[in-house]
């Protein structure tokens, strides 16, 4: 049979991708490891120099895998007078010069008499470290004819996993991800199938990542699990932006001042923008600031109406970065209530936006010792007082479907995933993981309430009319305000 008659369709186009990486997240049996073999074989006999090493963590494993997988696949679909198998040194020449060579990490000197290596196929990525990785791909640096490619095939079985970081969170330069579960494999057997969709009663863990391809979860988050991977199914891709702008400064203060805000469609941006703004409707935004050993900002937008996340920043910025461009968000979304954590060096944003003259901050009352009353700060205080609260406020606002619907952004729900209690109880990431999306989450939704909603009057409403405490709407007197609770 030819390529298109014996090739899934859903692998068919990455035939002829050239990117640097080529990473094959899937389920079992998706057909990832057959099209990975396939794609070595074609480009292997097409005559152009290559030298392909195929790599596991073990030696062991690769003879039964990988090697077997092969030369099965020259039999069937190649001429086999064409090849030179040594199931020795477990090498395969085809007769144009090119060769493929298999290899397990452990067997350092094999590895290091390697050499000219154009292209890399590493299977079962996930048992290799991240140094691992950057060996090897130092290592394939050879200047091929055509182009030089690492393909890397794995089930997703950590969401913490150093692949995801990497290639999923923030997709490097030159690099393909391709995503595939058994559905995509139709030359997969009934009864495969049957052992996959089995797993959805038996154990909850390998239906996730086996049978749905999804990346797995091992600890007990605080949140409920199936309705977050529910929901990751449902959520829909995103654009991306940032926002330029002109700073300059107030002729009689010398206060720096923004103005001629614009929204910018960015494929790099920070801004990941699910609902644009509605005219005379109310947000609020949550900010969670980086501080030591902390690596990133986040802001998260919310309808203080419906609740709906609206948009979410988030970057590795410099403070001031952050500050500049979190105004500009709260300026778009109606001028928001906007909530910044004053923990981790936040003190410096929420003065400088009170500087930049923003003016819709959240404001807190703590306790002056000296004076002996309530003094009004500006930013929110993430303390022992604060903090179980906020926590239990958004479990509870997240616990049904509706709830879990309001969330739109990705990233959110596998923090979600892996926000769990500790040994004390203690809510908080799981090691290895972030909490940044969350707590700039939860700090929109519990300060939500300072938020006072103006409903002007037309000059010929109705004086008497209704309240709809559903929605916390109704028409009241001109300058009248009603609190959001």
């Amino acid at each position: 049979m030819g390529l298109l008659e014996s090739s899934n369709v859903a692998f068919i186009p990455l035939y002829m991708d050239k990117s640097r990486y080529l990473v094959l997240k899937g389920g079992g049996g998706s057909g990832k490891s057959i099209f990975a073999g396939r794609k070595i074989l074609e480009r292997c006999a097409e005559g152009r120099a290559h030298k392909f090493l195929v790599v596991r963590k073990v030696a062991r494993t690769i003879r039964e895998s990988c090697f077997a997988q092969m030369r099965a696949q020259i039999g069937s679909h190649f001429d086999v007078n064409d090849f030179e198998i040594n199931k020795t040194d477990m090498t395969i020449k085809h007769k144009n010069g090119n060769s493929i060579v298999f290899s397990g990490l452990d067997d350092v000197e094999k590895l290091k008499s390697i050499y000219g290596i154009t292209d890399i196929w590493i299977e079962e990525a996930t048992e290799l470290g991240e140094a691992d990785f950057n060996q090897l791909d130092i290592r394939c640096r050879e200047r091929p004819s055509d182009y030089s490619q690492i393909i890397l095939t794995f089930n997703p079985v950590s969401i913490l996993h150093w692949i995801k970081r990497r290639f999923f969170d923030e997709r490097p330069f030159n690099c393909t991800v391709h995503e595939s579960t058994y559905k995509d494999n139709r030359f997969l057997t009934d009864e495969a199938v049957s052992v996959l969709k089995a797993f959805e009663k038996t154990d909850p863990y390998y239906y996730s990542v086996y049978c749905l391809g999804e990346w797995g979860v091992t600890g007990r988050t605080i949140f409920d699990k199936e309705l977050i991977a529910h929901r990751l199914r449902e959520v829909c891709d995103f654009k991306t932006y940032r926002f330029d702008y002109t700073m300059s400064n107030d002729i009689y203060t010398m206060e720096p001042r923004i103005s001629d805000i614009r929204l910018v469609e960015d494929e790099y941006g920070y801004i990941r923008l699910y609902k644009k703004p509605e005219k005379e409707q109310f947000y609020v935004i949550g900010a969670d600031t980086a501080g030591e050993g902390s690596d990133e900002f986040c802001g998260q937008v919310i309808d203080n109406t419906t609740l709906t996340q609206m948009a979410v920043l988030n970057h590795k910025f410099d403070a001031h970065e952050f500050c500049d461009q979190i105004y500009c968000l709260g300026m778009y979304y109606n001028c928001a209530l906007l909530s910044v954590e004053t923990n981790a060096g936040g003190t410096f944003i929420v003065e400088r936006l009170a500087r930049l003259g923003y003016p819709n901050l959240y404001v807190r009352e703590r306790a002056d010792t000296y004076l002996e009353k309530y003094a009004r700060s500006y930013g929110f205080n993430t303390n022992t007082a604060t903090r179980k609260p906020l926590v239990d406020n958004l479990v509870e606002a997240l616990s049904t479907k509706e709830g879990i619907e309001t969330i739109n952004d990705k990233k959110t729900l596998e923090q979600m995933l892996t926000f769990v209690r500790n040994e004390r109880g203690k809510p908080e990431a799981q090691a290895g993981a972030h909490d940044d999306h969350i707590m700039a989450l939860g700090i929109a939704h519990y300060t939500r309430h300072q938020q006072k909603v103006y409903i002007k009057r037309k000059p010929d409403s109705i004086s008497s009319g209704s309240f709809d405490e559903k929605n916390n709407k109704g028409s009241l007197g001109d300058g009248e305000s009603i609190e959001v609770i």
